[in-house]
């Protein structure tokens, strides 16, 4: 069943509105032949589709993004490249936030909730905390970011325990043996989101070590995202905070 066939069947009372307005919610998106944009995303879940780059050539993510902005939504695009920016740079509100390698177009103002804290083990690690702080932003929570805190010198992570007190999820972002997990779960009352990160030396493969620490983890309450998934980690935490923030004002 189509648009057009649903809408026929609400005007001649076939269907209620509520019924209508769940049906539309699976059919709507625009077929470009190479992509099939789903304009309907944010209906059903609340955030709308984000473009991931990788793959798709400058082009292709102009014709998806204009595609977009037609519904009026904000736009993002992560793991972009500066050619990719180049393409869209005469789109008004278009920005790029180069370490994060993300791009966005804010159409809309973005109203701010609950708060999410983005530690990283090291240096090293930021490009994938930040992946994860601006998606979180983008989607609607307040973010503090709290850098190069790694278990090497983890005096640096006790002194700013306080400002991680007071997030409502904590997303630890950390390569090499990855002990950051465990040590910042077993620390605070707030979920903890695991981002293993490809950083470490040979036998770090690449982020399996990482990713296998974090799911061996003796502490409950931490939750596990691929490696390098910066994009997932921030969009969960924003996920649940913003049901979270709803429940709690209803």
């Amino acid at each position: 069943m189509n648009i057009k066939e649903v809408l026929i069947k609400f005007k001649k009372g076939e269907i209620t509105l509520e019924d209508t307005l769940k049906t539309l919610r699976w059919l709507l998106y625009k077929d470009l032949f190479f992509a099939k944009v789903d304009i309907s995303r944010s209906f059903r879940r609340g955030f709308p589709e984000v473009i991931f780059a990788q793959g798709k050539t400058p082009d292709q993510i102009r014709k998806i993004v204009l595609t977009m902005l037609e519904t009026r939504e904000n736009v993002m695009i992560t793991r972009a490249s500066e050619d990719v920016f180049r393409a869209l740079s005469d789109i008004p509100n278009v920005k790029y936030h180069k370490v994060a390698r993300i791009i966005t177009i804010e159409n809309r103002k973005i109203e701010k909730k609950g708060l999410v804290a983005v530690v990283t083990g090291g240096t090293a690690d930021i490009p994938i905390a930040e992946e994860a702080a601006i998606t979180a932003e983008f989607f609607g929570t307040n973010v503090i970011r709290i850098y190069d805190v790694g278990v090497a010198g983890i005096h640096r992570l006790f002194d700013n325990l306080d400002k991680i007190y007071k997030a409502d999820i904590v997303i630890v972002c950390a390569g090499m043996d990855s002990a950051l997990f465990s040590v910042v779960a077993g620390l605070i009352d707030a979920p903890v989101i695991a981002v293993p990160t490809s950083v470490g030396y040979g036998s770090h493969l690449s982020g399996l070590t990482s990713l296998l620490s974090a799911l061996n983890t003796c502490v409950p309450g931490v939750v596990v995202v691929n490696i390098d998934n910066g994009f997932g980690a921030g969009y969960f935490a924003a996920l649940t905070i913003r049901k979270l923030k709803v429940s709690s004002s209803t």
